[in-house]
């Protein structure tokens, strides 16, 4: 089967992989979500009937009219796990009902509703649980699947089990890896790939990109007098108001930087509509019951900024806005470009050859 990067690519290349294997003229692959007693298509491939799409939205059913599922949805296999079986468009399959597998009238209705003559389904068992479902169907006037068939199939369904394993261990790795442990948040490494991605964009498109970065304040203080541990509940309720904040910008995206440095990326969303919510973050930070509010600095294309080519100038203004509003202890944001322009104190910080602690930074101190 083709190698796939993510769960919607790894079902259907197994999907694919399968329909050929079995000489099907369709195959989908469902999962069964516990939670909301739902079987869930993830994929139909091959021939698609008129309702059937390859990726659907909102294509599942009741896990009770499936008592083949309902029976093993709680079950735990050590060993040997659950065979395929066949259903026939005509009902129950010629060579015996006890050894083709349980009858659904609901499966074979579909079968005939879609001019297909057969299907075969396989449990897919991931981790000694039943995780979903392979399915695989013939047309009319194809002959029909057999007992070897299914054996085949819970050989094939097995396969994919692991291939699912593999693909959910590796998804779970890319989030590891772009998540910060402690909020929950996006963390630096995402934010500089979802910045460099931006800024294309914004290249190509003209699309606003703006940055809004946060200095926690009060968290030393915090950490000295309370503990670390009432300190990272600090971080995490304020990575809560960020959350919460940043849901309001259309795909923002909230990140911890580290230590106790937030940040809020927003592409497309006007530069006020991101000073507003920027505001909006300050006020609700200055209502938690820990630490002493918190310092924000706004920088964004939108504004008079100059050309914004490289990430590393956006994340430079947005910065040196934050070291304003917090050497002016201010409860609003500071906007980089709003008090004129390329003139603006914080611009000239900004680009400023000197290095981040250099004498005009600290002229920003009080």
């Amino acid at each position: 089967m083709a190698a796939a990067h993510t769960p919607r690519e790894s079902a259907r290349a197994a999907a694919l992989g399968v329909r050929e294997a079995l000489g099907g003229s369709f195959a989908a692959i469902s999962q069964w979500e516990r939670e909301l007693g739902k079987l869930r298509v993830l994929v139909n491939v091959g021939e698609l009937g008129a309702e059937e799409r390859e990726f659907p939205e909102d294509e599942w059913y009741p896990v009770h009219e499936f008592p083949e599922i309902a029976d093993s949805l709680h079950e735990r296999w050590a060993g040997a796990e659950p065979h395929a079986w066949v259903e026939t468009a005509e009902g129950p399959y010629a060579e015996g009902r006890r050894d083709a597998g349980p009858y659904n009238h609901q499966r074979v209705a579909a079968l005939r509703r879609r001019g297909r003559s057969c299907c075969v389904v396989a449990p897919i068992v991931l981790h000694g649980r039943a995780w979903g479902e392979l399915y695989v169907a013939r047309r009319l006037g194809e002959p029909l699947f057999v007992r070897a068939d299914a054996d085949f199939a819970t050989v094939l369904a097995a396969v994919t089990a692991a291939g699912i394993a593999q693909t959910e261990r590796l998804a779970e790795a890319r989030r590891l890896a772009f998540t910060d442990a402690l909020t929950g948040l996006a963390n630096r490494r995402a934010v500089d790939l979802r910045l460099d991605e931006a800024l294309a964009r914004h290249r190509r498109d003209g699309s606003v990109v703006s940055l809004v970065v946060c200095d926690l304040n009060g968290l030393k203080a915090v950490n000295d007098s309370r503990g670390h541990a009432v300190g990272d509940r600090l971080l995490e309720r304020f990575g809560s108001v960020l959350s919460l904040c940043g849901a309001i910008l259309p795909g923002a995206l909230a990140a911890r930087l580290g230590g106790d440095e937030f940040c809020l990326l927003s592409v497309g969303p006007s530069s006020d509509e991101v000073v507003k919510v920027a505001g909006e973050l300050c006020a609700r930070a200055g209502e938690l019951d820990l630490g002493d509010g918190v310092a924000v600095g706004v920088a964004s294309t939108g504004d008079r900024i100059g050309p914004v080519r490289t990430a590393r100038r956006l994340f430079r203004l947005a910065d040196a806005a934050q070291y304003r509003a917090k050497a002016d202890l201010s409860g609003e944001p500071v906007v980089a470009g709003r008090h004129g322009g390329p003139d603006d104190p914080v611009v000239r910080l900004a680009d400023s050859p000197e290095s981040p602690q250099g004498p005009e930074r600290r002229r920003f101190r009080r």
